[in-house]
């Protein structure tokens, strides 16, 4: 689980009490200044982190109140002092403008328990150098973020990001914004195996494949239905096809009115995405993932309509292009081609109780069919 640092030096006065109310009330690690007494003020429920001004004498005090004192360095001579002081109070700040201070990065993040450090570099890359560095190291690498746009793309560097963020949010709004990139984790889901009960072959319509910007694994795809209360999923052409190489980016989902599961248990008909959309990637376990759609692909085709029903009498429908490679999960990630779907078949599916209104849940009298 990632965490994060509130940092008061940049935060307005007529904002910095919303914004430490904000943070205590959110649960975020620590708050990060520059005066000792305001860490003072704290709650002793925040970590309070001490950066004292380059130069400044640090006060006798300051082991008393800091939880963490950080040491801006520049050169190995610091790190090698702060080596000697030991303990899990102890730690660095390193502002990386060069190669030389890169280097020091990657050697204080493998070395203290603590490594605060600042990129000038507007890439990604000096920070990926710094995360593989520090990659076996039980100390812990915060990175400072300029925005939440920058944020949130710290936290997937290299798929696993930095241990920690420091940000100096503008106001209370932006700690929340925060702490939702931090949970950026999708839950597990419980699906559930339905049983066919039809399949109707429709005629021309418009279906929609979803192109990702992910390669989906074999047991993986998305959950697709014509009804908000249940889903099927269709599995991507990771596998062969007899005429085409395979296309491990795409799902070709259904027609164009359909439900496609995304974050937060929020719905999207498949005509509303675009490049930069997301949806859940579901694998025949249960895991889900969030993905990033690259682009759709919406086409006139023959239709047919799978008809299923869950355990516990759900009625699930989905409509898909009426060909042989487009294709769903059953139990144990079989792999269904949709033309030979006969009644009796089973596939993986997923049952939502809520009903929907422009994607989100609501508890409220509806009827599909």
């Amino acid at each position: 689980m990632k965490f994060a640092w509130i940092d008061l030096r940049s935060v307005s006065a007529e904002h910095r009490e919303a914004v430490v109310d904000a943070a205590v009330h959110a649960r975020l690690e620590g708050v990060l200044d520059d005066n000792l007494e305001v860490l003072a003020s704290l709650p002793p429920t925040v970590l309070k982190v001490l950066l004292p001004t380059p130069g400044a004498p640090l006060p006798p005090e300051a082991a008393n109140v800091a939880d963490i004192v950080l040491t801006q360095i520049t050169n190995t001579d610091e790190l090698d002092k702060l080596k000697l002081d030991g303990g899990d109070s102890v730690g660095a700040f390193v502002d990386v403008v060069d190669d030389p201070t890169l280097r020091l990065a990657c050697a204080a993040a493998i070395a203290l328990p603590n490594t605060l450090v600042k990129f000038r570099d507007p890439t990604k890359i000096p920070l990926e150098i710094v995360i593989a560095a520090a990659d076996k190291a039980p100390g812990r690498l915060i990175c400072e973020a300029g925005d939440l746009e920058e944020a949130g793309i710290i936290v997937d560097v290299l798929e696993k990001g930095s241990d920690g963020l420091l940000y100096g949010p503008k106001d209370a709004n932006e700690v929340f914004g925060l702490v939702g990139l931090l949970g950026g984790k999708t839950p597990d889901l419980d699906l559930t195996t339905l049983t066919v009960e039809s399949i109707e072959h429709n005629g021309l319509g418009d279906r929609v494949c979803v192109d990702t910007c992910t390669h989906f694994g074999k047991d993986e795809g998305i959950l697709i239905g014509s009804y908000a209360t249940g889903f099927i999923l269709g599995v991507s052409e990771t596998h062969p096809l007899p005429y085409m190489p395979t296309r491990p980016f795409r799902v070709n989902a259904g027609a164009l009115h359909s439900y496609v599961l995304g974050e937060d248990n929020r719905t999207n008909y498949l005509s509303e995405l675009k490049a930069g959309s997301t949806i859940l990637g579901v694998t025949a376990d249960g895991r889900t993932r969030r993905i990033v759609v690259g682009r759709v692909k919406l086409e006139s085709r023959p239709l047919l309509t799978i008809r299923a029903v869950s355990p516990d009498g759900v009625e699930v429908s989905l409509t898909v292009q009426d060909d042989w490679h487009v294709r769903v999960l059953g139990p144990g990630a079989k792999v269904l081609n949709v033309t030979e779907l006969k009644a009796g078949d089973q596939l993986l599916g997923y049952i939502a109780t809520d009903k929907r209104h422009v994607g989100w849940p609501v508890a409220e009298f509806c009827i599909e069919k």
